[in-house]
């Protein structure tokens, strides 16, 4: 909670980002957050968020250990402990997944993998002061930070930040891949029960949200370090914590180092504000001691493994790394044409291919098991080397059937 002094200086700001972000790692480890839409079996309204709550709860510890929580408008996110590798990692949030998805078909609900609700904008269901802050604070600039919130859903990869001499690298590299992993697994083309023109329209949504904590991080010719400290002093205070479980909401007109150096009638930050505040940053690669990518679209399985397992090895295998860096030419400023054309871009197109024919051979040398392996090529074989992603094939269903929101068993039908 704020102090009624200053307490703490902009310069300050980077040894405490390079101590608690930036501290070296590089074991091969890799986690998963998977989110996904919980909806009921009928497809007629909301699904009863007290009997899924009610359901996972039941289920105690998972077999892979994964923890169970959930999104503002109910989503359910299923968060592996980290694993060696993508195959382990794989393993681990497959087995649970597949328990949670069993518990929760007793009670009738479904889970869905698409990156945005088509059916729009539900209901908040959960109702800390945390979220009732956050969404405040998105309402004053419009509707999309509520639609984020309370409707979309992602797939996270979690990787290493890599050793001193390679972080540099590995965070160019992160980000530089990050336009063509959102063309390549965009799979959310529909709201409020129609196309609206994107292939990701939850990368749209987070295109409309606060730039100054969802745009990426300049990553070029920066210490990882520096360009995380410039991005946390420049975005906006989202809210203040002011009591245990008690938050206020500011307008969005704040930057973190002026509070910093004019402070506000609640006080100016302490170290605690500063973590807390880094927190409340969703830019695609956000680093926590680790390197989260958040920029790809809930995906249905097998696909979500091969995600994980393009990024991994990637950003895991240096000959991999190597040899994806020219495919990437051109295509580190293409958020949004990515999120609004797939791999129709053709510069897109071209890097998902290299990244693919990269991953697949690094993927061995990781000790991939076939399954990962097999989903890495039936990707690359039914999306990447057309030029297409998983919202094409949404899309064409819908044209069959008019359904927006798809059934996992006619999908698993589809791609098999």
């Amino acid at each position: 909670m704020p102090s009624a002094g200053p307490s703490l200086r902009v310069a300050d700001v980077e040894p405490f980002i390079r101590k608690h972000c930036f501290a070296p790692a590089h074991q091969g480890l890799v986690g998963i957050e998977l989110e996904q839409l919980a909806v009921p079996v009928d497809r007629r309204g909301a699904a009863d968020h007290h009997a899924v709550e009610a359901a996972t709860r039941a289920l105690g510890t998972l077999p892979g250990r994964s923890s169970i929580t959930f999104e503002p408008g109910g989503q359910v996110e299923l968060s592996s402990p980290p694993r060696c590798g993508p195959a382990a990692s794989c393993v681990v949030a497959a087995a649970d997944l597949a328990a949670v998805g069993a518990a929760l078909a007793d009670v009738g609900v479904d889970l869905v993998a698409v990156g945005l609700d088509p059916r729009g904008c539900g209901p908040r269901v959960l109702d800390d002061g945390r979220y009732r802050a956050m969404e405040s604070y998105f309402d004053a600039e419009g509707a999309c930070g509520r639609t984020m919130m309370r409707a979309t859903a992602a797939l996270q990869v979690n990787v290493d930040v890599g050793a001193s001499a390679d972080q540099a690298a590995r965070w160019r590299l992160a980000h530089r891949l990050g336009p063509m992993l959102v063309a390549a697994f965009a799979n959310s083309p529909f709201a409020d029960g129609r196309p609206h023109g994107w292939r990701s329209g939850r990368a749209a949504v987070w295109a409309g949200i606060d730039a100054t904590r969802t745009g990426p991080v300049d990553a070029e010719g920066h210490d990882p370090a520096v360009a995380w400290s410039s991005y946390a002093l420049a975005a906006r205070v989202m809210l203040v914590r002011i009591g245990e479980g008690s938050f206020r909401s500011l307008p969005p007109t704040l930057p973190f180092a002026r509070w910093i150096e004019e402070g506000h009638e609640l006080g100016f930050p302490t170290l605690d504000d500063l973590g807390y505040h880094l927190g409340t940053l969703f830019p695609p690669v956000r680093p926590r001691g680790w390197l989260e990518l958040r920029m790809i679209d809930s995906l249905p399985d097998p696909w979500w493994r091969a995600a994980v397992a393009v990024v991994s090895a990637l950003l895991d295998d240096a000959g991999a790394a190597e040899a994806v860096s020219p495919s990437l030419e051109g295509t580190a400023d293409l958020w949004a044409d990515a999120a609004r054309h797939g791999l129709a871009h053709p510069a897109l197109a071209t890097a998902a291919r290299g990244a693919f024919a990269a991953a697949a051979q690094a993927l061995p040398r990781l000790g991939t098991d076939p399954a990962t392996l097999a989903a890495v090529e039936g990707f690359a074989d039914r999306f990447v080397r057309r030029g297409r992603c998983p919202a094409d094939d949404l899309l064409d269903a819908w044209r069959r059937s008019g359904e927006v929101l798809p059934r996992p068993q006619a999908l698993e039908a589809a791609w098999s």
